[in-house]
């Protein structure tokens, strides 16, 4: 069972801490236990609960009307609630597999993940709803909460849809340009690696994928042997600000005559000036263009 404070509570659903808790005084929407220190601690079902009536709260419901209904009433109303507004569907399939996760409903999230692809396809899926998913699991490990197994529970389930798809793709040509991506040392988030392998291989590129956790040393090794167009990897993992910089600067030394693309939220910290062949690029718009291998302006 997870424990959350209400600070958590207001990460994760946007709702002020202020107004929650006027609403347990005034609605009673909430019960949360107490610490010693008198402290408000809200549990799985207190979190499930308050993101769907956040849902609601913010797509024009009045929390007087939400707080007198039923439970399954809340949970009706906001699948209701996708039927004529489409835009919002994204955030009520985020929701859902944030429910699943919780409770290790493994047979619900690939449910949920299968309707998804039905109604989006593969690319929109996981640009409009899997990336947005893994933001809020994010705020969860922001905010402190003890969700490992959770989040583990989850990605390995993501990280089987994309593989599939992956396979599913067509051959590249011989003659295709050849990408070798990979994860640097001590970072493991293996998903967005895995949607630029999709990205690529789809619109005709040779891919060569490394996976997680790569010395620099592995991939001289086949670069001084294989012919290898372009490099790509991405950081999530906030490293030391040496480290970081250090690995730029080794992408510069060790690969000079190949391009290399760097992406992810923590290429803003880099400090020091970026290698002739290395590049960044900063927005989700520029790493579409990447993969598309469409000309893109990209921060140097």
């Amino acid at each position: 069972m997870n424990s959350f404070t209400i600070k958590d509570i207001e990460s994760l659903t946007g709702i002020k801490a202020h107004t929650i808790r006027i609403w347990e005084q005034r609605y009673n929407v909430l019960r949360p236990k107490r610490k010693d220190t008198n402290h408000r601690v809200y549990d799985n079902g207190d979190l499930k609960h308050i993101m769907r009536i956040a849902y609601l709260y913010r797509h024009g419901y009045k929390i007087s009307k939400i707080v007198g209904m039923s439970e399954e009433e809340i949970r009706q109303l906001s699948l209701e609630e996708t039927g004529h507004k489409g835009n919002h569907l994204h955030q009520v399939y985020i929701n859902q597999l944030v429910e699943a996760m919780i409770d290790f409903d493994q047979i619900r999230f690939e449910k949920i993940f299968h309707n998804v692809l039905l109604r989006m396809g593969f690319e929109q899926c996981i640009l409009k709803v899997i990336y947005p998913y893994l933001e809020r699991i994010g705020l969860l490990w922001l905010v402190d909460c003890v969700i490992p197994a959770q989040e583990h529970f989850a990605a390995n389930i993501i990280r089987k849809k994309l593989m599939v798809a992956i396979d599913g793709l067509d051959i590249p040509q011989s003659s295709a340009e050849c990408f070798m991506v990979f994860l640097p040392e001590g970072e493991w988030h293996e998903i967005p690696l895995l949607f630029m392998q999709y990205l690529l291989k789809k619109n005709g590129c040779t891919v060569v994928n490394f996976g997680a956790n790569v010395p620099l040393e592995d991939l001289c090794f086949y670069t001084d042997r294989k012919q290898v167009d372009q490099i790509y990897t991405h950081i999530i993992t906030n490293f030391p600000q040496r480290a970081l910089d250090n690995f730029v600067k080794d992408l510069g030394r060790l690969f000079p005559t190949i391009p290399v693309t760097i992406s992810g939220p923590q290429i803003a910290r880099i400090s020091v000036p970026l290698p002739e062949n290395v590049k960044t690029l900063l927005s989700m718009d520029e790493v579409l263009q990447y993969a598309r291998r469409k000309p893109v302006t990209t921060s140097s």
